[in-house]
């Protein structure tokens, strides 16, 4: 029910992945508005399911508390599916605050892991470059970037194919010394990760040195 021209654009997606794709999908709003888009839409409409959720969390809503509050949002039913295992997976082109914090109140964190992020694709000349984080955190410990410089290698090695994806931390230079406080800290972080054993138990030791 969000991003923009919802919910029509979304329904319009998520049959051509089901035509193009073969996929299974359910989609969750309302359904007096989501169905007639359906059934209008003709091939393609046998792998779509609905779910009806009469709520709506919008754009300018505060994401914490509206995911708290309204039970009926279709991202909040939408979260439920994925959590028990109804649906594998969830896709949002709503408001992101929610869609993160419905995340982290369903879903949990990986263990490890002490803060989400974002991750967008950029093209590069070779194929493609995972940015993380892309707008959850406005703050974030050295150790923090670390972490997400894991997932990201994860991400890229098993969607992309890449077997040992390089992990770069975007900066002013590339020389000691550049860059704010947070990037020259987080620096010889990524280091001792490269040259560690365990990502995660490396990830969480560093620490500012203040």
């Amino acid at each position: 029910m969000g991003g923009d021209h919802a919910p029509a654009a979304a329904v319009e997606g998520a049959i051509a992945a089901s035509r193009d794709w073969g996929f299974d999908i359910i989609l969750v709003g309302r359904a007096a508005e989501v169905r007639p888009l359906v059934d209008h839409a003709g091939r393609g409409k046998e792998k779509i399911e609905i779910v009806d959720a009469p709520d709506v969390i919008g754009m300018h809503d505060q994401p914490a508390q509206a995911v708290r509050r309204r039970k009926g949002a279709s991202l909040v039913v939408c979260a439920d599916l994925v959590k028990d295992g109804t649906a594998a997976a969830m896709f949002s082109a709503g408001n992101t605050g929610a869609g993160m914090a419905v995340s982290l109140f369903k879903f949990g964190r990986i263990p490890g892991i002490d803060r989400p992020a974002l991750a967008i694709t950029l093209p590069n000349r070779k194929g493609h470059t995972i940015l993380l984080d892309a707008g959850a955190n406005v703050d974030v410990a050295p150790h923090c970037l670390v972490q997400f410089g894991i997932m990201g290698s994860i991400y890229v090695r098993e969607l992309f194919g890449v077997a040992d994806p390089r992990v770069g931390l975007v900066n002013i230079g590339e020389e000691e010394g550049k860059g704010n406080e947070l990037a020259r800290e987080a620096s010889p972080c990524s280091k001792r990760r490269r040259s560690g054993s365990s990502a995660t138990s490396r990830a969480r030791t560093c620490s500012p040195a203040r």
